[in-house]
């Protein structure tokens, strides 16, 4: 695990550095907010211990500016200030965690292992065409802000042709993709799905219309 530390309190960051070190992490400390920033953009790191009182750039700025930058790297917070008002104020600039100074070695270290067994942020995997939207993370789908409606089925059917928009994809392929590989190619459920999906699509404005290719499969499109 990469840890990077930022305290202008030399003592305790040489004491936080050899006591992780010697749980077999590997460290990067910074004595200022500025050299902490370059730190956590130049490098990639598990966690960030960061204190909030800091020459050159205030914890809380350099929270910030690291989540600005779109990096979700867990951050822990020190402070001598337990007031709940400071607590909220370093969650909301994106801290993960905070603890208050003095604290144990053997609290920041649970704290790091509790705060790391965090799924990380998903982002949203969507796909658009005209005027529709599939978010493939959350399973929803929306034609002009609106949502549509589909079965299970009629999502999956609807997602693989998204994903590959505009080209075609044989009717086999489709049905491996929703069902398994031993489903019935000679069932026509694939068909009645379709139909259904192009009644629902329609929704106005850049209308998205999957299209039927004779002895070659399906593909999707916006209507000209």
């Amino acid at each position: 695990m990469n840890i990077l530390i930022v305290d202008d309190e030399k003592e305790l960051a040489d004491f936080l550095r050899s006591s992780f070190e010697g749980e077999g992490f590997s460290v990067d400390v910074a004595y200022d907010g500025v050299t902490g920033l370059e730190y956590a953009i130049k490098n990639k790191y598990d966690i960030i211990i960061l204190d909030n009182i800091l020459p050159k750039k205030e914890g809380k700025q350099v929270c910030r500016e690291i989540r600005k930058e779109g990096n979700h790297v867990p951050i822990i917070m020190l402070s001598v200030n337990s007031e709940i008002d400071t607590k909220v104020e370093l969650l909301n600039m994106g801290a993960d965690d905070y603890i208050s100074k003095p604290f144990s070695f053997e609290e920041l270290l649970a704290r790091i292992r509790a705060v790391t067994r965090r799924p990380e942020k998903i982002e949203s995997k969507l796909y658009r065409l005209g005027d529709l939207v599939l978010d493939d993370t959350n399973k929803t789908v929306k034609c002009k802000s609106k949502n549509v409606y589909l079965t299970c089925k009629e999502f999956s059917i609807l997602a693989c042709l998204l994903k590959n928009k505009r080209s075609i994809i044989s009717r086999e392929k489709i049905m491996e993709y929703v069902w398994d590989e031993n489903v019935d190619h000679f069932s026509n459920a694939l068909e009645s799905h379709i139909v259904n999906i192009r009644k629902k699509i329609k929704c106005g404005g850049k209308k998205c219309h999957i299209q039927s290719v004779t002895g070659r499969g399906y593909r999707i499109g916006v209507e000209e």
